[in-house]
């Protein structure tokens, strides 16, 4: 659903500019079984803006982007997660399972090589955000970016990894997300876990904003007058803009993950940031403001193309 000539986007944040890579923007999930506790009239009574974007109504499906935020700041590099990575064993994951896309093409179109990375950040250890931490390289798992350090959440590290959840069995995606897209990091010694607050630079600072997993983040961005958050999956749609207390089916502890996206939207709203999150489609930037007793969405941000 996007054009070839705007799968990479460009703007600037103050004195950050923010490149979008957009691996695939199309329908995804029923949103009956993704955001179950989102009202069917919801949908309908906002079709004139959510379509083409982020439903299809036809089908009934959500319609997401799978994209990565690359940030120039401070002369480094930062990415902003990883997407699903190719050659990966995912059952039960359809759409994320031996996928063979050109995120590293996309890459390299923004003029960046894997050796000019300096920081990776996984918002938090989900498959579609961790998938091109590494490449095969001769049937290893290696980091694609061999310079850089991947900063991953403590809290998120500890429960998928094999001390936490998938080492008691729960899931076995999870043993394997973790084994070929996070193990080899640490292995590698390029891994920092942290917790709380991280603070990158003079502009940019990882808070914690656990619900959706463990250790979920956002990523603050200030720079002169400009703000932005950076939110991962604390939403996949704008619906849970208009009622944070809807969680998609992924959040592990709903109440945590309502409790979280509120607060962020209250900053959003109250300092003025724009709102990033990882799979909006359309320009992907969008304003949050109140409205009533709630929030409502302001404008959308467009881009440049390449």
């Amino acid at each position: 659903m996007v054009n070839e000539n705007e799968r990479v986007q460009r703007l600037m944040l103050g004195d950050v500019e923010v490149v979008r890579l957009v691996e695939w923007h199309a329908p995804f999930a029923p949103v009956s079984g993704m955001f179950p506790d989102v009202a069917a009239e919801v949908w309908k009574d906002n079709e004139d803006w959510l379509v083409p974007d982020h439903w299809e109504p036809v089908t009934g499906l959500a319609v997401l982007a799978l994209q990565t935020w690359v940030l120039r700041s401070g002369g480094r590099t930062v990415l902003v997660d990883t997407g699903v990575g190719n050659g990966r064993e995912r059952p039960g994951m359809e759409p994320f399972h031996q996928r063979h896309g050109d995120f590293l093409d996309l890459l390299a179109r923004a003029g960046i090589r894997p050796e000019d990375v300096d920081v990776v950040v996984n918002t938090h250890l989900h498959a579609d955000h961790v998938g091109w931490n590494t490449v095969d390289a001769d049937g290893e798992w290696v980091p694609t970016f061999p310079r850089a350090r991947y900063l991953i959440p403590a809290a998120d590290d500890f429960h998928y990894g094999p001390s936490g959840s998938y080492g008691n069995g729960l899931q076995e995606v999870d043993r394997l997300i973790y084994e070929d897209s996070v193990a080899p990091v640490h292995r590698a010694g390029q891994s920092v876990l942290w917790d709380g607050h991280h603070r990158i630079d003079d502009h940019l600072v990882l808070e914690s904003a656990p619900g959706h997993t463990p250790g979920s983040s956002v990523l603050r961005l200030a720079s002169g007058t400009e703000r932005a958050v950076f939110v991962g999956d604390l939403l996949h749609s704008p619906v849970q803009i208009l009622d944070p207390c809807c969680n998609s089916a992924a959040c592990l502890a709903p109440e945590q993950a309502a409790a979280s996206r509120r607060r962020v939207l209250e900053r959003a709203c109250d300092e003025r940031e724009l709102l990033i999150p990882a799979h909006f489609g359309g320009s992907g930037v969008v304003e949050v403001r109140r409205e009533g007793g709630g929030f409502g969405l302001g404008g959308w941000m467009t881009a440049g193309r390449g």
